[in-house]
């Protein structure tokens, strides 16, 4: 795993030994980012379920002002916070090592101080299929509260499910293999 532009070009991330998490493709990244590029600058984004920080990281690299990481899982947090101190981001960082979804709905400490310009919606993908519900709150609660007035949500889910949201429609759809991309927009 690596920053693929911006000012930490090339750098490597630590990424987990395990399958914990699932590391995007350069050439997935890079298609994604050409799509985003326009946002980024002196953006604030929020990196949901961010696993080591790629997509976050990424947005860093490539001029956002600020990201928040969410991430309640204790070794991908530990290299998060790893990650985040060797491109010596840390003043345009917060971790959120809390449960996401409780940290939404009861404001727990942390509470970022602007409004999200981009927000990396990123679950496992059995979330989708078991706990749609919960996302479908999850997203209705950045629409409201934490998304900018023209800012997106990136939503990363297995290609075989589909998940829509009352509040928010599909700007942009790619798939890549067994992986889809949603790029959402308010209503």
């Amino acid at each position: 795993m690596r920053i693929i532009a911006g000012e930490f070009r090339s750098r490597q991330l630590l990424a987990p030994r395990t399958d914990a998490t699932r590391p995007i493709t350069d050439r997935v990244k890079q298609s994604l980012f050409d799509i985003l590029a326009p946002e980024i600058p002196d953006s604030h984004v929020y990196d949901c379920f961010a696993g080591t920080g790629s997509m976050g990281l990424e947005c860093l690299s490539r001029g956002a002002a600020h990201a928040t990481f969410f991430e309640s899982d204790r070794s991908a947090a530990t290299l998060l916070r790893k990650n985040i101190a060797a491109l010596g981001v840390q003043n345009r960082s917060t971790v959120i090592d809390h449960d996401l979804f409780k940290w939404f709905e009861q404001k727990l400490p942390g509470e970022p101080t602007a409004r999200a310009a981009l927000i990396f919606v990123d679950p496992p993908y059995r979330m989708v299929r078991e706990q749609p519900d919960q996302l479908r709150t999850l997203v209705t609660s950045m629409l409201t509260h934490h998304l900018t007035e023209s800012g997106q949500i990136i939503f990363r889910h297995d290609a075989n499910d589909t998940l829509t949201f009352e509040d928010a429609q599909a700007i942009d759809s790619r798939t890549y293999g067994n992986m889809s991309i949603e790029v959402l927009r308010r209503r």
